[in-house]
This record gives structure tokens, sequence and C-alpha cells, in this order.
């Protein structure tokens, strides 16, 4: 019996669901990292080789039979009545069709309806059912990101939320359910287009007001409620069961009088549990004569609609019987979106806290209002019916510009507020974001409000990015420029925009972001701000290169230098840019031409890069000197300066430690912390590599994507031999890179080349093909083939005894593949295939040991291995022993027990005895040929 703790099980009939470790988080509330060791516990404990077989696993520990995940639907507050045939209808045809838009005038009970057919069908639905509510979204484009956060989805820098989204349902199983998609059907319709291409195992259920207008789109009218039907009334049924609930049961003779005014409201749902909701003050007279007076109905124009003429009674009905101040109150807080509370309503309403409380209670006890305790405390929210009802008796009054400018004020007090708050900031974000994109998108539109309304765009951007909305905060910051009153200032949130852009990966917007930032400074004077900006744009494309789909031509790039040349003038800060710009420039050409350590046009590139760096050190600006060593590095690396460009990486990351958490900052730690992990792994310092590699790991606006994340933390484990580490972080490395679409990178294809590896010393060799596979798709380069490819796999040959086929694997001399070891690679290409040359007798051995102890000296842990194939060569055990204390030094746990393996007798004994207890398959002995 496998000892599974409550926990384990927990997340593994999770894992069952197809839930990815940040989703399995969010479900119990716990950690990633501790997903992750519970992942890593059960792989050991069930003796399976990766998350699918996982899956697999899951009914075996909960003894359920196959997992299916719980209906992720809103809690229905009462009960759902009657609609028997419309149910039985409705879910029959949701199994015929992919998409059934459930349709019907407001307050006819779509939505319940829609959640009784949802929770009916669930268990038919393999990987869940889950429930977007629209009403917030005031924007087609933040759809998708209501879906996502129906989804339990976060951003992922390098795709959109839609892609998130596609992504997440792709292979799922799954009904989703989008309600009142009427304000937005534009923008629902293109989502839905997406999804149901990409995703075929997924139905969708909407309910709207109106038709989607969609090609595939099956519509289900929902009628009202039945009057009667075999003697019986759903409408009745409501009715009492709703009175009822407020303290006042229905006698059976009564049945006649609830049906005559049910028909009066026409069956609609929301109108009679209004009327329901005023029956113990009023009784079925007092109901009747309600509804029977003219100023309850609507007359004239459009609101005459038939579809609108009962629900709108109901309301109508509903609004007069309120006293003159809490109709005022009503139609002043409908402007809100989202829940709010008294005080919030006070501002908006421009009356007295007190007063507003006790008028929004009258509100509640009217059934106009809905109450919701929080951890803020109370809270209301007018239904959505009833908010649009609100709001046009707001405009009705004259009153609509006044509350909509009230309510801008509050949201921008509510925005500076947050941007300071150190608490609990990211629920209250949460809270009023809603409310803040539909200030904006009404002060947006309207001349007089536009310096508010940058201002609040300003502060969404900024709110959005730490909150990691990325995407929307570079559309914001976006809008934010196109809102400023003066070009300086456009420039400025242009600038912005083009660093969230870089955090995304996205390096096309970055460039583009970069060029308007020119023109605006340009616009407004700012020739050095100019030259500053399209000298960047020049760097990015050398320094990014990897984010940018369209890679920026050689004259255009010349074009961009020699334009901001002419406009930097005497500004230091420009000269300084267009200096890293003509750096960056040198370096590429370079690399291009393939020029080795020892061409004369390296140590000019290098000479251009410190100036650079020179150049930006005196404007003070760190963000302009990071970039500028960032080059330098890469100058040095190029240059086969292993130690030089590690210290010069680790000089960046302490010039970042004190900056801001700005967009550019962010983007600019993220890229200098993956540079140090690198430079600290090519320099043989393994825990100051793991220490950078989990620093990065662990940033938040990398959660989503543990791909680029965790990449090389795998690489520095598996280095370290820190097996069960690899195996874990593996999981969720593929899994996220597996939602992120499998974006193919070449960057990526180091920790999988390392993964497959651990795969290979632990003998499961399924495992490594599997992630062979995966190396192929992403890096079919001569990095991949000559550089860590040759290492990795060497790693394995001289672990099975294969010494001449990792001579092999390794045969080109370090000169010809320079290209491809140098930086990361250099120093453990030579040192096991110094290594290798030993074990497999080659007789020029010595002599590769003497070159590699040059190359490597100042490394540690490639010293060390150099070292111990001197003292096989010699064949001096004490000389063999003595590496063993800088193996353990170096942190470098794998290759002190390889030492112990390879000095024979006892140690080989307790040398082996260890690595099986960490999981590694047994070590060979060398075989010659």
């Amino acid at each position: 019996m496998v000892d599974i703790s409550p926990r384990e099980a927990e997340v593994l009939e999770l894992i069952g669901a197809h839930l990815s470790n940040a989703e399995i988080a969010a479900r119990l509330c716990i950690s990633v990292r501790t997903v992750e060791s519970h992942v890593s516990s059960l792989l050991r404990k069930l003796e399976v080789p990766d998350r699918r077989a996982l899956a697999q696993r899951a009914p075996e520990p909960v003894g359920a039979g196959p997992s299916r995940p719980a209906p992720v639907l809103p809690a229905l507050l009462t009960s759902f009545v009657g609609r028997v045939s419309e149910r039985a209808e409705l879910t029959e045809m949701i199994r015929a069709h992919r998409q059934v838009t459930a349709v019907g005038p407001g307050g006819v009970g779509k939505t319940r309806l829609a959640l009784a057919v949802a929770a009916q069908a669930a268990g038919e639905y393999a990987d869940g059912v889950w429930f977007a509510d629209l009403v917030p979204v005031t924007d087609p484009g933040m759809i998708a990101t209501a879906v996502a956060g129906a989804l339990g989805l976060g951003e992922q820098p390098g795709r959109d939320m839609t892609e998130s989204v596609v992504a997440a349902l792709a292979d799922r199983h799954a009904l989703l359910v989008l309600d009142n998609c009427e304000h937005v059907v534009d923008g629902v319709a293109l989502l839905l287009e997406r999804l149901l291409a990409a995703c075929p195992r997924l139905t969708v259920l909407a309910t709207s007001r109106a038709r989607l207008m969609v090609p595939f789109e099956r519509v289900y009218p929902v009628p009202p409620l039945s009057l009667a039907v075999d003697g019986e009334s759903d409408a009745v049924a409501l009715f009492m069961e709703r009175a009822a609930a407020v303290g006042r049961p229905m006698d059976p003779p009564l049945r006649d009088q609830i049906a005559a005014i049910c028909a009066r409201l026409d069956g609609m749902a929301l109108a009679i549990e209004l009327a329901a909701a005023r029956y113990p003050t009023l009784g079925l007279d007092g109901i009747t004569a309600a509804l029977s007076h003219p100023l309850r109905m609507l007359t004239g124009g459009s609101r005459a609609d038939e579809r609108h003429r009962s629900v709108r009674g109901a309301l109508d009905w509903s609004h007069a019987l309120l006293e003159p101040a809490d109709r005022a109150l009503l139609r002043r807080v409908s402007v809100f979106v989202a829940p709010f509370t008294a005080a919030a309503a006070a501002e908006v309403a421009g009356s007295e806290e007190g007063l507003v409380a006790d008028g929004l209670a009258r509100l509640a006890e009217q059934s106009l209002l809905v109450v919701t305790a929080s951890p803020g405390g109370t809270e209301y929210r007018a239904l959505e019916t009833i908010r649009q009802y609100a709001t046009e008796r707001l405009a009705e009054a004259g009153e609509l510009v006044d509350a909509r400018s009230r309510h801008l004020r509050w949201c921008l007090a509510e925005a500076a507020g947050l941007a300071v708050a150190r608490q609990d900031w990211r629920a209250r974000f949460d809270l009023v974001a809603d409310d803040l994109r539909a200030a904006l998108v009404w002060a947006a539109d309207r001349p007089e409000q536009r310096m508010d309304a940058h201002d609040l765009a300003r502060r969404l951007a900024e709110l959005t990015f730490t909150r990691n909305l990325i995407g929307e905060s570079q559309g914001r910051y976006e809008q934010a420029a196109a809102l400023a009153d003066d070009p300086a200032a456009s420039a400025a949130m242009l600038r912005q925009a083009a660093a969230v852009a870089g955090c995304r990966m996205h390096g096309d917007d970055m460039d583009r972001l970069h060029r308007a930032a020119a023109d605006a400074a340009r616009r407004s004077g700012d020739t050095a701000g100019a030259a500053r900006d399209l000298a960047t744009a020049a760097a990015n494309a050398y320094r990014f290169s990897g984010k940018f789909v369209r890679k920026l031509p050689q004259q255009e790039a010349i074009a961009l230098i020699t334009q901001a040349r002419e406009l930097a003038g005497d500004d230091p800060a420009a000269r300084a840019a267009v200096a890293l710009a003509k750096a960056g420039r040198a370096l590429a050409d370079a690399m291009g031409a393939a020029q080795g350590p020892d061409d004369n046009g390296v140590p000019v590139t290098i000479a251009r890069a410190e100036r650079a760096v020179e150049l930006a050190h005196r404007t003070g600006d760190p963000l302009a000197e990071s970039a500028a060593l960032d080059t330098l590095a890469c100058a040095q690396s190029w240059a086969g300066d292993t130690f030089a460009a590690a210290d010069t990486a680790r000089r960046r990351i302490t010039l970042l430690s004190s900056t801001p958490d700005t967009p550019a900052c962010t983007h600019e730690l993220i890229e200098a912390l993956g540079e140090v992990t690198e430079a600290d792994l090519g320099a043989g310092d393994l825990p100051g590599a793991r220490r950078w590699a989990r620093r990065l790991a662990d940033h938040p606006l990398l959660a989503e994507v543990g791909h680029r994340a965790t990449g090389w933390l795998l690489v520095a484990d598996t280095f370290a031999g820190n097996l069960d580490a690899v195996l874990t972080g593996s999981v969720r490395f593929l899994d996220a890179w597996q939602r992120a679409g499998g974006p193919a990178r070449s960057i990526l294809g180091p920790p999988v080349a390392a993964v497959a590896t651990i795969h290979g010393l632990c003998d499961d060799e399924d495992a490594r093909r599997e992630w062979s596979a995966v190396l192929h798709q992403l890096d079919p380069s001569p990095g991949n083939t000559y550089g860590y490819g040759a290492v990795f796999d060497a790693m394995l040959l001289l672990h099975r005894g294969q010494a001449p086929q990792a001579l092999e694997r390794m045969a080109p001399e370090p000169g010809q593949v320079w290209q491809w070891v140098t930086w990361i690679w250099l120093h453990w290409y030579v040192a096991l295939r110094a290594e290798a040359a030993v074990l497999a007798g080659s007789p020029d051995a010595r002599d590769r040991v003497a070159e590699a102890r040059t190359v490597v000296a100042g490394n540690p842990v490639v010293t060390a291995i150099v070292e111990r194939a001197q003292a096989l060569l010699d064949k001096d055990q004490e000389r063999l022993l003595a590496t063993l204390d800088a193996f353990d030094t170096a942190g470098c746990r794998y290759q002190s027990l390889r030492t112990l393996v390879l000095a024979g007798g006892d140690h080989a004994g307790r040398g082996a005895a260890a690595l099986a207890d960490l999981g590694f398959a047994p070590m060979a002995p060398p075989r010659h040929r």
C-alpha cells in the first residue's frame, strides 16, 4: 500500500483533472513551490516517470474512480424553480451543438437557466464546467481577461490573454458558460471563433439579450415562466417560494390571484421576484393596484418595445414606491459596475455616509440591491438589469455627467491610494479594477475630462503592471500616451509601454513604441530625448534579438544610429545611448562574421562596449549603465573571457538591486538575472548560479511562464546532480511550456537537454526519449549539436562507461566550434573532453589534459574534473581522492560521488551506494574500443 498523505491525495486528484501547478496551488490555497514538492514526492512514491503517468494513477489513491473537477459555478443563494422542459431542451442543444446562445430580454431568467443546465450537465464534461460573467467588462478587448480570470489563469509574457485562454482549453473536454454577452457581442464573437477552432472538445453556452450573429451559433429563445401547464405554473411557484422566503407563506386559495399578477408581469422572472418581495408590506391587492397605475408602465418611443415592456414595468413600479431620496441614490450608484461600499456610494452620491448607508439598506430591502459581506465590510451591488434601468433614470434626471464625474474622481483617488498601499493592495485593486476601467472608458471620450482620463490611464497602467496584467498595462500606457496633452508626456508613456512590451517578450512592439516615443519627443522639441529613443531602438534590436519576429535589417539599424547621432548633440544621456547602439552593432557584426576570440575585431568591440559603460555611468542612470554592461558582458564572453563576463554580470545585478519596480527596471532586472545565472554556470560557481536562478524562478512576473522562469535552475541543478530538484522542476517547466503553446525558442534548449540527461542518468529511457524529442523541436541549431548538446551527452556517455563515444561526440577541437561553446559551455566542454580522452585511452590524452588545465584555470568544478583526469592518467589514487573536497565545496555532489566510483575498491562501493540512494543508475566502468 503506497503511503500517500491527504494533501498529496488532493494534489494527485487535481493532476488527474489536468490542472496545472498554478491552478492546483490556487485551488488548495498553497504555494506553487509546495505543489511542486508534492508532485516530486508522488513521482517517487508511485514510481512513475512523469506527470502524465501520475494523471493515469489518480483514481487509485483517491479510490473514487475517474476524477471529474467540480463545476466552477456561482453558488445560487435562492432555489431554482420549475423550467423542467426548458432545462431538458437546452441540455439537448448543448449536447448536439458546440455553441449555443440562450437569448431573451433582461429579467427573463437566462442566467439562472444556464447555471441550472451547466450544473446538471457537469458530469458529462471530463475537464469541468467554467463560468465567466461579462457584466463588468466594458471594453471588448478585456473579454479574454475575464475568461482567463474565471479559469484561474494569469498573464504570460510573450502572448496575449486570448492566446493564454486558447492554450488552457486546447485539449480540455469542458463546458464554458459566458454570461451577459449583449454589450460586447462583437468581441465575444471574435473570441468564440478562436476558441471553437482551436479547442475541438470545448462547448460554449452563452447568454445574451441578442444573438451573437456567428455562423456556428445555435439559438435557444428563453421563454417566460409558464403561467399554466397541466394545472401547474412555474411563475406561480416562483412567486409563492419567494414570498415565503421573506416571511409570508402563501395560502393555496390565493393561487388564482397570484396567477393573475404573474400574467400581468408576462411571466418575467425578475418582475415576479420583485413583486413577491413586496408581498409582506403590500399584499396581493396592493401589488395589483400598483401594477395598474399608468405611471408604472412605459409609454412612447423604443422603450415601448415588447421585449422590455414587462421588466421595465416591474422596475418602474418598484422605483415609484421609493422615496425621492432613495430614487436619487439608486440612480447615482448605478455608475458602479462592481460591488461598492457605503463610503464609496456617499462620495459618488454627494451625500453624508450615514444617510447613504440608511438609503442603501432600504434599497436592499426592496430587492434593488444585493448585499454581501466582505473582508472590507458590507458591499452592495445592483443586478445588471436594475443598474441599467437606474442609469437611464440618471440620464433622464440630467445627472449623468455629474455622477460620472464624481465617480471618476473617486476612481482617481482609489488608484492613487493603491499606488502607495503596502498591505492587501492586490485584493483592493481587484475589487475596484472594473470601476477604474469603466470610468476610463467614459472619460476618454469626453474632451473636458481628457487630463483626468490621462491620469487614470497612467495609474491603471502602473497598477496592472504591478498586478502582473502586463498585456493590459502596455495598452493602458499607450492609451495614456494618446490622452496626454503634450508630446513630452506622450513620449514618457510610450517609453514605459515599450518597457512593458519587453517584459512580454514582444520585441516588435518594443521597437514600434520606442520609435513612436522618438516622434513625440521631436514634436515637443526634445531632440536629445528623440536621440535616446532611436538609439535605444537600435540597441534593443541587438540586445533582445530573440524577442523579435522581424529581424532589424543592418541598413535600418545604421539609419537609426545615424539619426540618433545627429540629434544627440552634446547631451550626455543621448551620447551614451548612441555609444551603446554602436557597441551592439559592432558585436553583432563580429558575431555575424563568426570572428574568433583572437580576431582583431573582438578587442575593438570590447573597447566600444567599455566606452558605452563609461558614458552611461557618467549620466547616473543605472538602467543605461546596466544596458551597457549587458553588451560588455556579451562581448567579453564572445572573446572567451569567462571570468570577466561573470564579474560584469554580477556588477550589473548590484547596480540594479536598489532600482524601483518600474517596467523598465523590471525588464532590465529579469534579463540581468538570466545573464548572471549563465555567467556563474560558465565560471563554475554552481551555488551562485542556483541562487540567481532561484531568484529568477520566484519573480512574480514569471509566475505563469515556468518554462522561462525555471530553465536555468534546471541546468544548474543538473550540473550539481540535484536529481530530485530537476525532476520536480521539469514538471513545472514542461507544463508551462505546453500551456504557452510550445514556443520554439533556442534559449529553452539547454534546460531541456539537461532534463533529458538526468533521465538518462536515472536509466529512464522512455522519459529521455520524450525530452530529446522536445529538444529537437526546440533547437536543431549547431548550438545543440556542438555546444551544450555535446556537453550533456558527454556527461551521460561517461556515466555509462562509453568514453570512446563521449570522445567522438566531442571530436571537434574547441577552436573549431568556439562560437557554440563560448560563454557557458567552453570550460565544461574542454574538461569533459579531457576526461573522455583519458578514460578512452586516447594517445593524446596527456596533451588534452594539459591544454584543458590552462583553459579552465580558476573554475573550481571543471578544474577538479581536469585534476581527476590527470590523476586517472597517472593512476594516482591519492590525487584522485583529493578532488572530493573541491567538488563538495563547489556544490557538485554528483561529480564527488563519481570520483569515489572511479577510485575503485571500497571507495567505489560507497560512491555507488550513495548514487543509488540519490536515484542515479549504476555507473558503468570505462569500456575501451
